[in-house]
């Protein structure tokens, strides 16, 4: 009696995974909202809310005070108040910045793996270098794209297309993950998969808004606290 033959094993997939910074990998927001606070009490706006810091939430910096310099009329150019609202956040990102732990655990099972990684944010490339030595992550993520580099803030998907030219691989071959929506829109027009995992402003008592991370092909609601690492793994090779 003769058995069907054994189906060949079928390898895991090693797509490029692509990350966010602020709000995905590292805890960086309340830092962003006390240099932006001390930024405008500098010019005299004062009464700076994190209610209203949260609305930028996945938006670059520099569109952020694009906004912001409307909003009260401030009369400087939004080249100075980036370069003052970064030497405030480089002040506050060396006394400490807080990596997700999970996230790292997450990072790291993708670089044993073989992955290629990097990192694309609307933050300032010093930025950007300052967080991911304070939190160690410099060597598991050595490739990064910053603000600076492309044309367009999320939700254009500038940023994640210049990574992916950067890491030698096709955006259909590639995994972002990311905890806003304009960053979880940028991920879909740039035409790769995404891995929502809302930040915790969004995740909160309200839950995140439904339609906003709708095109994520796999979402934790419950942000950081719900993350899993090894979930996220298998669909990340899995092919979602």
């Amino acid at each position: 009696m003769s058995s069907s033959p054994t189906p060949p094993t079928v390898p895991p997939r090693t797509p490029a995974v692509i990350f966010d910074l602020d709000g995905t990998l590292v805890d960086s927001e309340p830092h962003y909202y006390e240099a932006g606070r001390r930024t405008l009490e500098r010019y005299g706006v004062t009464g700076y809310t994190w209610e209203e810091h949260s609305r930028f939430i996945g938006v670059g910096t520099r569109e952020t005070l694009e906004a912001l310099r409307e909003r009260y009329a401030l009369d400087v150019s939004v080249d100075e108040l980036l370069a003052v609202k970064n030497r405030h956040y480089l002040e506050l990102t060396g006394s400490g910045t807080a990596v997700f732990p999970r996230m790292r655990s997450f990072v790291e099972r993708l670089h044993t793996a073989g992955h290629r990684l990097a990192v694309a944010s609307g933050s300032s490339r010093a930025a950007i270098e300052a967080a991911l030595a304070a939190t160690g992550l410099s060597a598991l993520l050595p490739v990064y794209v910053s603000a600076e580099e492309v044309g367009r803030g999320k939700p254009e998907p500038d940023v994640f297309l210049a990574a992916a030219r950067l890491l030698g691989t096709d955006p259909a071959d590639c995994v972002v993950v990311e905890d806003a929506a304009p960053g979880v829109e940028a991920a879909r027009r740039a035409g790769m998969r995404c891995i929502a995992v809302p930040y915790a402003a969004d995740a909160g008592r309200r839950g995140p808004d439904p339609s906003a991370f709708a095109s994520a092909g796999l979402v934790f609601p419950g942000g950081q606290d719900e993350f899993d690492a090894g979930a996220a793994y298998a669909w990340t090779t899995g092919g979602g």
